[in-house]
């Protein structure tokens, strides 16, 4: 009932938002005589003010159209390499005319970059994809509105997102030999129980793992997320959190955590920050600083853009992750596609590198949570292992921001590279006369394996010997 309340409500708030998105814009306008009013400035700030408090946001664009590859502009495309019912595996496919650009896109290691689950969009990684483009193949997982995904396409537990990231590993390795895997903040628990199922059946795993922010061991320097989590019963989450999705969305009549709950609880945690921060933005307005009132609105844009989450992935997250504290203490049985249960077991990775890093003051994820996977990887050899603790930088810093594209994108990418083997001498691609335009054609990489050649940040042009026409 409380959903379809919310929806009433909104529906009711709609066209008073519009109202005074329109009225705001009549006491700006420059031609129309109320501009010119005592208190125009501040009568249109407040009505944008309200327009802003009161719409609805929907998921965001990643919008990055080019980035700079060794200072030549690249063009951006994104597609969907596979289409899952509550996840798109997306594509930033980067194009270039320029023959030693495009010679290195091809020799740049493909890295996939898991997003949270855990109600914003996945977006909201858009500052650490846009730098990772520059140095690096990009795909991410965009996960799915549960209130799009019809009640025919089934449900979606923990299991289900953990075989998922193995699927998407495994066609990243079918098309580039092996990849990278990068998770922040929720997903670096069922990506590192992805790699772990894949290293105990003997597959072959992911070069990297970076892991950024997550609650690996979430008993570790409690915060108030872990302490809800610990302080209501499992019972509790799924009677107060749980809804039915209302009959005007595609999966009308699926259980789910809904979005505007999960907002509700975000602003909660800090309830004066976000009203400091409007009532800033109403200064700027009457102000007329257009550069802060366009950050203002960039980041809300993001920040109240929330999707609605699959009540069981949802439940046995909350029961697993920071109740039972499964993966740390080696009780987490995973049910693989085929039904057959495997036991998650961290210490049987021995080939994957592991970069853990952490924010100083970040109050999701606490000091040391994310750390964990250090111990639990007790079989990762020493010299493939690395810890990063971001000083001054709070959640959100350690993957967005100032503090992440200076202190922590540049380890990142070493790290990669550190661990990425060279291209074979005899790995250009032939394409027949024709110049390849995008990064399409993928070198060889040697065998995985715990040596690895190391490369520097700008790997060496491929040979041009063996193309014919203009490649």
């Amino acid at each position: 009932m409380l959903y379809q309340l919310y929806e009433t409500q909104r529906a009711l708030l709609a066209p008073f938002a519009d109202f005074a998105q329109a009225t705001s814009k009549l006491y700006t306008n420059p031609l129309l005589p109320m501009a010119q009013w005592p208190f125009a400035q501040r009568i249109s700030a407040g009505f944008d003010l309200f327009y802003r408090l009161g719409k609805g946001y929907e998921k965001p664009e990643f919008g990055i159209q080019s980035v700079p590859v060794h200072g030549v502009k690249v063009t951006i495309l994104e597609r969907v390499e596979i289409d899952k019912p509550f996840c798109e595996l997306r594509r930033f496919k980067r194009f270039s005319d320029d023959p030693e650009t495009l010679d290195t896109l091809l020799t740049q290691p493909p890295v996939l970059v898991v997003a949270p689950l855990s109600g914003h969009y996945a977006t909201l990684l858009r500052d650490t994809v846009k730098s990772l483009l520059s140095d690096h193949k990009v795909f991410i997982t965009d996960w799915k509105n549960a209130r799009l995904v019809p009640l025919e396409d089934g449900e979606f537990h923990l299991d289900d997102y953990i075989n998922y990231v193995q699927e998407f590993i495994r066609y990243l390795q079918q098309q580039y030999g092996n990849c990278h895997v990068i998770s922040v903040c929720q997903p670096t628990v069922p990506v590192l129980a992805a790699v772990s199922l894949m290293a105990s059946r003997g597959e072959t795993t992911p070069l990297t793992m970076t892991m950024m922010g997550g609650p690996i061991d979430a008993r570790r320097t409690p915060t108030a997320v872990n302490n809800l989590a610990v302080q209501r019963s499992f019972e509790w989450f799924e009677n107060n959190v749980i809804y039915r999705v209302p009959d005007n969305y595609p999966g009308a009549g699926r259980r789910v955590y809904p979005g505007f709950l999960q907002y509700s609880g975000f602003v909660a945690m800090n309830p004066d920050r976000h009203a400091n921060s409007h009532y800033d933005y109403f200064k700027n307005l009457v102000k007329g600083d257009d550069a802060s009132v366009e950050q203002h609105r960039k980041f809300y844009d993001e920040y109240n853009a929330v999707l609605d989450m699959d009540a069981d992935y949802y439940l046995e997250t909350i029961q697993t992750v920071f109740q039972d504290f499964k993966l740390v203490n080696g009780t987490w049985d995973v049910r693989a596609p085929d039904g057959t249960l495997e036991r998650v077991k961290p210490q049987d990775i021995t080939s994957t590198a592991l970069f853990t890093i952490e924010g100083e003051l970040d109050d999701i994820s606490g000091s040391g949570q994310t750390r964990a996977a250090q111990e639990l990887c007790a079989n990762i050899p020493a010299t493939m292992r690395l810890h990063y603790d971001v000083m001054g930088a709070g959640h959100y810093g350690i993957f967005s921001g100032r503090r992440w594209r200076d202190m922590v994108y540049p380890k990142v990418r070493g790290f990669i590279y550190a661990h990425q083997p060279a291209p074979s001498a005899d790995s250009a691609p032939v394409n027949d006369g024709e110049l390849v335009h995008a990064e399409d054609a993928a070198p060889q990489v040697a065998p995985h394996s715990a040596t690895r050649t190391p490369t520097t940040a700008k790997p060496a042009p491929a040979s041009r010997a063996r193309r014919r026409g203009t490649r």
